[in-house]
Formats: C-alpha cells, sequence, structure tokens
C-alpha cells in the first residue's frame, strides 16, 4: 500500500504538482457550496489558484521565509493559501476564525507574519483593529468580498486583484512559480501550527517541516488507505494539526475528493448530501451528536421511541460479539439485518455516515458510551491518539478496535511510560521544537523523546491507554487517582449534558461536577412539560432541571468506583466561553483558569453549602464588562454518601 503514495514528491506543492500533471481537468480535487450549489474544483483548478496566488504573493513583496496567517471558516482558499506560501518556501501559520483581535495580535507578533489570507469583513475588522501594533504586517487579503466595498484602507486587498497580479507576474517571470516548487526540500519548515493552550499560557507555535507532516500522513495512510474517489468532509480548518494530517496530507496524497460546507450553520446539512466516505470529528462532536441523536428519539413519536428501545440493543449485542471477535447465531444475525434497514441505515443517512468507511475520534477522551452507540450503528469508529508537538502515535485496525484504549502504537514509532506514567515517545513526526522558545522546547525534547504530559499505560496486547494529563489526574484516598476526563466524557454523552467539570483532590474530599446544560434539548423537554422559564440562567436552576441533570449522574455513578463518584454538583448559570478564556478554540476545559474564576462556587460546594451567590461576569459585543448576581443551587447525590 505503500507504493501508492510514494514518488509524488517530498513537499506539498511538489505533490499538488504531481496530481495536477496526473489528472488535469479530468479529476475532481474540491468541491464546495455556493449559494445552495455545489462547485466543482479540478486539480487543474487547484493547482493555477496556488500558482497565481503565490506570483501574486511574491509581486507584493513575499520572501522566502515570510510568515502567512490564514484565518477563516473552511474554504478551499484556506487550503490554496497555505500551499502558495509553502510554494514560495514560505510558512503557513493557521489560525481558528474566533479568536479575538488580541489573540490574533500575539500570533502574528510572536510568528512575525508578514502577510494575512483573512475570509471576511469580521476578520478585516480584527486586523484594521491592531495593525497599527503589528509593524511587520505588510498585506491583509481577504476572499469574500461582502461589506468590504468601501473599505480603503492601504494594507487591504482582495483575493481575485492578487490573483490577477500572479498572472502578470508569470509575464514578467516565467517559470519561477515551478522553479520554486521544485527546488523545495522534506527538510523545509513549512508550517507553524499553534497548540490550544490549555494551561492557560500563552499558545506556542509548533514548527513543522514537510518530512514531520509527511509522517503523519504516511502512519494514517498505511493504518486507512484513502482513495481518488473518497469524499471528505473537514469540519474545521488546518489550524487544526489533524487536518494538516488529513485535509493536506492524506487528501494531497491520495488525490481524494475535499467537499467544503458552505458555512459551520450548514455543516451537518451539507455533509447529509455528500455522505462522505471519511469522517474525523472531534470527541466532543461525535457525544454531541450521539446526543442529538437521544433528544430526538425523546422527542419523537410513539413509534419510533419503541422502534428506539427495541432495535438499539440489538445494535449493542452484535457491537459486543464484534469486540469480542464471536459469531453471532443466526437469530441475531437475522434481527439485525431487519434492524440495519429499518432503522440504522435511516439513521445513518440522517447523520452524513452512510458511506462513512473510516471514522476517527481524537483531541479529547470519547465516552464508552459513545463508542458504543456508534458501533451498534456498524460505524468502525476508533480512537487516535496524536499531538501537536509529537505528531501521530497509534491508531488501530478495523478489526482490532478496542473501546478503552487509542490503538497500538504505528509502526515506526517507540513508545515508554516514565516512572511518573508519562507517555513519551519518538518518532519522524515529532516537532522540530516551539517558535523562538528554546527553553519550553528542552522541556518536551529530551533526546529526541517527546514528553506528552499526558498519563498512560501500554497493554500486553500492545494497546495504549490514555488516562489524563498527568497534571489533572486527582489523587484518591488509597493511592488510586481520578480521571477527570473519563467523567467528563461519560457525562457528556447525556443528550441534556453539554459539558461538565469535574473536581476533586488533596483538600477536597469527594467529587462534584459543574454542569453546562444543553439549552437547546433541555429547553425542548421542558417545554413538553410546561416548565416555564426565560433564561439560560432560570432554566438551569429549575428544580425539574436538577433532577433531570441528577438522572445522568445517577447513571454514571453507578459504574464508578465509590472514590470517583459525584457526591455534589451544580448546574452553572452560563456555558463556558472561549471568548472568556475558559475553553481553547478547540473546546477544551483550561481547567487552571476555571479554577480561579470560579473559586467562590467551588469553596461553597466544599464548605456544604446548599447555594451562593456569584457575581457573573458578562460582556458586551463592543468590549466593556458588567456583572450581574446569579443565586446558584448546590445539590447532592444520594446514594452517594459524603
Amino acid at each position: 500500500m505503500d507504493q501508492l503514495y510514494k514518488g509524488k514528491g517530498d513537499t506539498w506543492p511538489k505533490v499538488l504538482k504531481y496530481s495536477y500533471e496526473k489528472y488535469g481537468d479530468n479529476h475532481r480535487a474540491i468541491r464546495y457550496k455556493h449559494y445552495g450549489i455545489w462547485q466543482p474544483c479540478t486539480w487543474k483548478d487547484y493547482y493555477l489558484s496556488v500558482k497565481y496566488l503565490a506570483l501574486g504573493l511574491l509581486s507584493l513583496g513575499f520572501e522566502p521565509g515570510d510568515k502567512v496567517m490564514i484565518i477563516g471558516d473552511n474554504a478551499p482558499q484556506w487550503y490554496y493559501a497555505e500551499l502558495a506560501a509553502q510554494a514560495n518556501h514560505g510558512v503557513s501559520v493557521g489560525l481558528y476564525s474566533d479568536l479575538t483581535p488580541m489573540e490574533v495580535k500575539y500570533i502574528a507578533e510572536n510568528s512575525e507574519a508578514r502577510f494575512a489570507v483573512v475570509e471576511d469583513q469580521e476578520q478585516v475588522d480584527k486586523f484594521l483593529q491592531i495593525k497599527n501594533e503589528l509593524p511587520l504586517l505588510k498585506k491583509v487579503i481577504y476572499w469574500n468580498y461582502k461589506g468590504l466595498a468601501h473599505y480603503d484602507d492601504s494594507m487591504l486587498m482582495g483575493y481575485r486583484e492578487v490573483l490577477q497580479q500572479g498572472k502578470k507576474y508569470e509575464e514578467e517571470h516565467p517559470g519561477l512559480f515551478e522553479g520554486n516548487v521544485d527546488t523545495g526540500k522534506a527538510d523545509d519548515v513549512c508550517a507553524l501550527v499553534y497548540t490550544s493552550g490549555t494551561t492557560c499560557v500563552a499558545p506556542k507555535g509548533a514548527i513543522h517541516t514537510y518530512r514531520t507532516m509527511r509522517a503523519g500522513a504516511d502512519y494514517h495512510l498505511n493504518l486507512d488507505p484513502w482513495y481518488e474517489n473518497d469524499n471528505v468532509v473537514p469540519y474545521l480548518p488546518p489550524a487544526w494539526m489533524t487536518e494538516q494530517w488529513f485535509g493536506i496530507g492524506c487528501h494531497l496524497l491520495s488525490a481524494s475528493i475535499l467537499n467544503f460546507a458552505e458555512g459551520p450553520e450548514t455543516q451537518q446539512r451539507d455533509t447529509k448530501e455528500i455522505q462522505p466516505n471519511i469522517v474525523a470529528y472531534g470527541a466532543r462532536q461525535w457525544e454531541g451528536q450521539a446526543a442529538m441523536v437521544q433528544a430526538r428519539i425523546h422527542g419523537a413519536d410513539a413509534l419510533k421511541r419503541f422502534a428506539f428501545r427495541v432495535l438499539m440493543p440489538i445494535g449493542y449485542k452484535m457491537a459486543d460479539l464484534r469486540y469480542r471477535k464471536e459469531k453471532p447465531n443466526f437469530i441475531l444475525r437475522m434481527l439485525y439485518a431487519l434492524a440495519d434497514l429499518s432503522f440504522f441505515r435511516p439513521l445513518k443517512a440522517s447523520l452524513g455516515l452512510s458511506n462513512a468507511r473510516i471514522c476517527y475520534t481524537t483531541g479529547a477522551m470519547l465516552s464508552p458510551d459513545a463508542f458504543q452507540f456508534y458501533h451498534a450503528l456498524n460505524l468502525p469508529l476508533k480512537s487516535l491518539y496524536g499531538t501537536t508537538e509529537g505528531g501521530a502515535l497509534t491508531g488501530a485496525k478495523n478489526d482490532d478496535i478496542r473501546f478503552e484504549t487509542v490503538g497500538p502504537a504505528h509502526k515506526g514509532t517507540e513508545v515508554k511510560i516514565t516512572d511518573k506514567g508519562e507517555l513519551i515517545y519518538r518518532q519522524p513526526g515529532v516537532f522540530v521544537g516551539y517558535y523562538k522558545d528554546q527553553g519550553k522546547t528542552a522541556e518536551v525534547l529530551k533526546d529526541g523523546w517527546f514528553y506528552s504530559g499526558d498519563c498512560g499505560f501500554i497493554r500486553e496486547d500492545g494497546h495504549i491507554v490514555f488516562v489524563d494529563r498527568v497534571k489533572d489526574l486527582i489523587p484518591l484516598d488509597g493511592g488510586n487517582k481520578l480521571a477527570p476526563q473519563f467523567i467528563e466524557s461519560r457525562l457528556r454523552f447525556s443528550p441534556y449534558i453539554k459539558d461538565a467539570w469535574v473536581l476533586s483532590g488533596p483538600n477536597r474530599s469527594y467529587a462534584s461536577a459543574i454542569i453546562i446544560i444543553n439549552y437547546l434539548n433541555v429547553g425542548r423537554w421542558a417545554g413538553q412539560r410546561r416548565v416555564a422559564y426565560s433564561t439560560f440562567a432560570e432554566l438551569s436552576q429549575r428544580q425539574e432541571v436538577q433532577e433531570l441533570v441528577k438522572q445522568s449522574i445517577d447513571r454514571i455513578n453507578s459504574t464508578l468506583p465509590p472514590g470517583s463518584k459525584i457526591k455534589k454538583y451544580v448546574n452553572l448559570h452560563k456555558e463556558f466561553d472561549p471568548d472568556e478564556g475558559e475553553l481553547t478554540r478547540n473546546r477544551k476545559l483550561r481547567r487552571t483558569l476555571l479554577e480561579e474564576r470560579y473559586q467562590g462556587l467551588i469553596d461553597a460546594i466544599y464548605a456544604g453549602k446548599t447555594e451562593v451567590t456569584i457575581e457573573a461576569r458578562v460582556r458586551s459585543q463592543d468590549g466593556p464588562t458588567r456583572t450581574a448576581k446569579t443565586i446558584l443551587n448546590i445539590k447532592s447525590v444520594e446514594g452517594a454518601a459524603l
């Protein structure tokens, strides 16, 4: 299988050129939806878009080693901009579209970016707000023109105008682009990928070369081959390391088809139309999707609820037998065939998963409940483990999936567990170092070994079990440790819980949970039962809703050892907000900041209080903040004695 992907070049622009020369106008590379219609883009279109954007950048003064920031929702232009920068011997710097101006400023300064390619007016406005503090920034190029007709700042330039300059520049410099592509080397730095910043320190730019990026793509293609007619619908842009491996690397090497939704709000509907073959979501998206199905079933008519109660156990039984590698009897096979035809297939189609041959979950732990749900539908969902700095590490073959593991290490990697239980590894995909931060680099990179900061262990069968971040493990009486992520992921499987934060620790004699309700699903539930409310805060504190949340906690508690059971919980009055720094941009909890911000609430929980008045900080769109007092109820869980 390796031979399918070899010989195409050792840089991404070379691989793009290979596909252009092989397929030209005869094969789709990309589809994107515009005004409700899917627009095709061939490999020739892809190549020429990159070529003229690269030449346009050169005409604007782009020099080798320059950094290009790219910010916006997923779109073809995101990928064109990355490859254009790389074709010019430059470096791409990806940013999430919901970063604040100050967050953009920090990355712009840290990366020393001279160019930015952005999506729309919203992103342009961020740069105009901070441009006077960014003396190195030369041009901001936007690809969506809506609302920008009357902007006359000399720093701004439209995407189409840059392409036109690129075509003119080629007339004056024939062969320049092709020469630049041909002279690229595997060990050239091609991307700075910024970490999510879960520890509340500023994100760090991980330096990657084509060689380190290629290693991650090759590992995944060897695990599960991609083919040229495979459809992929990326849900996050390549600011996310996983999308660097999949949307850039695996896509280019396999010549598969990338499909871009019209916008974030149409992602689910557009995915349903495409029915992709390869699906890679973060754990929270898989859990949210499963919770959505359950919520829909709860609100469905009696016949659908009956079908769900009767047929899902058949799927669970088949999944369990596949897991144990046992053959089902004839009766079970017939029952499953009936369930599949009448219920599972339509359900998968509604989720855009009818053709899903490869299903990955990444970024955080996925609850066993969610795993069992998808495997009951006969979807080969598996966990992968990798990091921005350390590269891709694990993945299981479809016949060797284990719910509780992230799979065995890829061939060619070395893995060890330190005396402290920390997972360390080395392989060709490990990053070069942090940009302009040798001190932090030395902390995590020692003799080629990447120190992940994650706790785990290696089973006898070679599978690796991820437990939690080492610093987040909570010691319990008897020498055991509580892993918050495991409990949090199981709580999020509930259709009524959007997020959860589990607390315990040396001066906290029991585990408690701060719950974020799923406002949409709980609101629907409340409406069906005529539970009155007017705001998120009011709904979260209703007695009926607190009892609803307790039912989910009781279900999780029944599976936990005594020291890990949740004994108190609070429904928070608001959602955790990445703009407030409470979550990272890929929706991981920033525990250190949360501890500081909600210290009063935590103290009240462990002081035995039944309610606490909290001052909620509310920030308006124009920047100023105000405070509002809210009373939160602290509830005990019966049967989990203190």
